[in-house]
Formats: structure tokens, C-alpha cells, sequence
């Protein structure tokens, strides 16, 4: 769940980097498939959804967290809310290969659920499998991973690592990392005692 929580903030913060990148992939793009420049304001529209549709996806991803983690469990409802992370990134990675910044807009939306459903199902997820006494510093861990994830996207969107022109892909595709983290190491994780109890009727696997 931590890595959930680590990819919103890395997704907040890694867009601002490579803004004037993407921007003029936008107006080469369009050049080539229209055959004239687009006018600044059409360059700012394409922009805005790029950085705004992140926030619908994160509330089409936080609406839907509550029937999810009740119907598959919060464990499963974490693993899944891997895929649309990862397709997202995959979206984002192959953009400029395919010239296509509508790619980016649909990235940032699947990556925009996986932060909504990730963040909501990791508190509940982490609270509920928590001991009592440790139940508060378990929950504040989803605050520290969005602030570690936020600080690893600025870092990565430096000149000096990824934020070129020419490494802009790959540092969009950053957020698969944490995703494939979780995907590796949340299966050996039990599931939530109070789902099993209450949502399964499974005594002896809560116990």
C-alpha cells in the first residue's frame, strides 16, 4: 500500500518537470498530423488536460474504492489497482514513438486511478491489519510515502538525471517501479482481519 501512496506523490510532482518537453511535443505533433502549428491556446488546452485529468482519475479511483475493497478484498483491490498504473505508464513511455500526446492525456488518467483507489484502500488496508497500538504511526505512513514520492519525482525531474528533452518518456514511466514493487511483495501479505471477519465470515482466517 506504501507503494500506492508513493506513486501519487510521484505522479503529482514528475509532470511539472519536463512541461516545456511535452509542450513542444504537442506542437510537433500537431504540425506533422495537420500539416500547421497549433495556436498557443490549443498548446495550453492539451497541457491543461495533461496535468488536470490526473484528478478525474483519481476521483473515478476513489469513488469506486469502497465497493472494490468490499467486493475482492483490500489486498486484491490493491494488486488491481496495479494494472491501470501500469498501463498507464506504458501509455506514457511509447508517446512519443507512436506521436501521440493523446496518449499521455489517457496515461495520466489510468494513472490517476490507480492513485485514488491505491491511497483510499492502503488506509483502510493499514488500519485494519494494524495492532492497536500502533494503529496511528501505521496510518500517518500513507502521508510520509506521498511526501518520499513527491521528493523522488522532483529529484528525478533534475536536468542532471531524467528531466532532458530526450529522457522525458522514461521519466514518465517512473511510476511503474513502486507498481512493480507492490506487484512482487503484496501476495505474501495476509488479507485485512476485519474483511475476512466481517465481509467473508472467515473466523479462523481472521484469527
Amino acid at each position: 500500500g506504501l507503494t500506492g501512496a508513493f506513486h501519487y506523490g510521484l505522479q503529482v510532482s514528475i509532470i511539472n518537470s519536463p512541461s516545456e518537453y511535452i509542450q513542444s511535443f504537442i506542437r510537433e505533433t500537431w504540425l506533422k498530423r495537420y500539416g500547421s502549428s497549433p495556436s498557443a491556446e490549443m498548446v495550453t488546452l492539451m497541457w491543461s488536460f495533461i496535468v488536470s485529468i490526473y484528478s478525474i482519475g483519481g476521483l473515478l479511483g476513489s469513488s469506486s474504492a469502497g465497493y472494490l475493497s468490499v467486493r475482492f478484498g483490500r489486498k486484491k483491490t490493491m494488486l488491481l489497482a496495479n494494472i491501470p498504473a501500469l498501463l498507464g505508464a506504458a501509455l506514457m513511455g511509447l508517446s512519443r514513438l507512436c506521436g501521440s500526446f493523446e496518449m499521455i492525456i489517457a496515461g495520466r488518467l489510468f494513472s490517476g486511478v490507480c492513485g485514488g483507489l491505491a491511497q483510499n484502500v492502503h488506509i483502510m488496508f493499514a488500519g485494519e491489519c494494524a495492532p492497536r497500538n500502533l494503529r496511528g504511526l501505521i496510518a500517518i505512513t500513507a502521508s510520509t510515502s506521498i511526501a518520499v514520492g513527491k521528493f523522488v519525482g522532483f529529484a528525478l525531474g533534475l536536468r542532471e538525471v531524467l528531466g532532458v528533452e530526450a529522457l522525458w518518456p522514461i521519466l514518465l514511466t517512473a511510476n511503474a517501479v513502486p507498481v512493480l514493487v507492490q506487484f512482487l511483495t503484496l501476495p505474501f501479505f495476509p488479507d485485512s482481519p476485519r474483511y475476512l471477519l466481517i465481509d467473508r465470515k472467515d473466523k479462523e482466517g481472521c484469527i
